[in-house]
């Protein structure tokens, strides 16, 4: 059925058509009755299923990645469709508009996307103020990041910025210093500046009373001497965890012609053409941090067989967002039974 439907929706733009079925899903759910046809077609209820990780416990170990729901606005909706979690963001102190259109494309061939969005959203006291209002117990983590126009030496400041805006109403926060639609963000994964940045996010976080759990979204394309410094500050620093991984810079063995691709120009690149990369990074870093800290594995992950390769590699909790495009609603459902059998 989603087959059918996706080949109508996949004939307007990517941006545009998100937005008009997010609206969509939210007019259903507002239906009497509505959230109930939504969870009884989509949704995962299963004590099996259920995890604790970094002290928080999941109704089930398949999220939704940030960059779906950026400022918040269908966490109700999205609980109803099964999600055992939901990621917000990336959002930035001050609302900002991102990188001009066309910025988010479709690459069917190889079930993937490419996207250079440039964190654009409502701004990080925005999306507080809307999930003071959400209904759902379902847990929704802080995806943070930077502003465009702020310099790299001045990035601390947006992230305590974003950290303390949004601390009252989200259960974990991931530091995004891995998108490469911000110029130079990635630069902030380098040594000594990951390591500043999150020193002071959690000397800030253990002044609370009840510090949250703050995780790393790192980059598919870090080398392995890159990995291990990784490794090692979160060991340093006493992070929960990391988020592996963002989308990739590289086109390598893409399906669909060069001169396509090219055409498309900048931009992270998600999907199946990233799925061994990301599986990759994250048994690396489980193998040699020896498992001392849970991973978000996110990258490729579209059917059962899919999140339980990332759960064998050292994963405990698994994301979606071009799985989500390319298999619909259905998607969480199919991966918990899956999981399940």
């Amino acid at each position: 059925m989603y087959n059918l439907i996706k080949k109508i929706l996949f004939r307007y733009p990517p941006e545009n058509i998100h937005h008009s079925v997010m609206r969509g899903m939210k007019t259903i759910y507002a239906l009497p009755l509505g959230k109930q046809l939504l969870g009884a077609f989509c949704g995962v209820k299963d004590k099996s299923l259920e995890r604790e990780v970094f002290g928080l416990k999941f109704s089930n170990p398949v999220g939704l990645a940030a960059g779906f729901d950026k400022d918040a606005k269908y966490i109700d909706e999205l609980a109803a469709l099964g999600f055992g979690f939901v990621e917000i963001g990336t959002v930035t102190p001050v609302a900002q508009p991102g990188n001009d259109l066309p910025r988010l494309f479709r690459l069917p061939a190889d079930q993937a996307l490419i996207n250079r969005m440039g964190f654009n959203n409502e701004g990080a006291p925005a999306a507080a103020a809307r999930l003071k209002n959400k209904k759902s117990n379902i847990i929704v983590g802080g995806n943070i990041g930077k502003n465009k126009v702020t310099p790299n030496e001045e990035a601390v400041s947006d992230y305590e910025k974003c950290f303390h805006a949004l601390f009252d109403v989200v259960d974990y926060f991931v530091v995004n210093v891995s998108s490469p639609n911000t110029p130079n963000l990635r630069a902030l994964q380098e040594k000594e500046p990951l390591k500043q940045l999150l020193h002071h996010l959690q000397q800030l976080n253990n002044q609370k009373s009840a510090p949250k759990p703050i995780l790393l979204k790192i980059a598919p394309d870090l080398t392995n001497e890159q990995l291990d410094d990784i490794i090692e500050i979160v060991q340093e620093t006493k992070l929960a965890g990391i988020v592996a991984t963002n989308t990739t810079i590289s086109r390598e063995g893409l399906a669909t012609p060069t001169a396509e691709v090219e055409t498309i120009g900048a931009g992270g690149l998600s999907g199946l053409p990233v799925k061994e990369k990301a599986t990759a990074v994250i048994k690396y870093i489980h193998e040699k941090s020896n498992g001392s800290f849970p991973i978000i594995a996110v990258g490729g992950i579209f059917s059962a067989k899919d999140a339980q390769e990332k759960l064998d590699a050292g994963a405990s909790l698994v994301q979606v967002y071009t799985g989500f495009v390319y298999e619909g609603p259905t998607i969480v459902k199919h991966i918990c039974n899956g999981l399940r059998r």
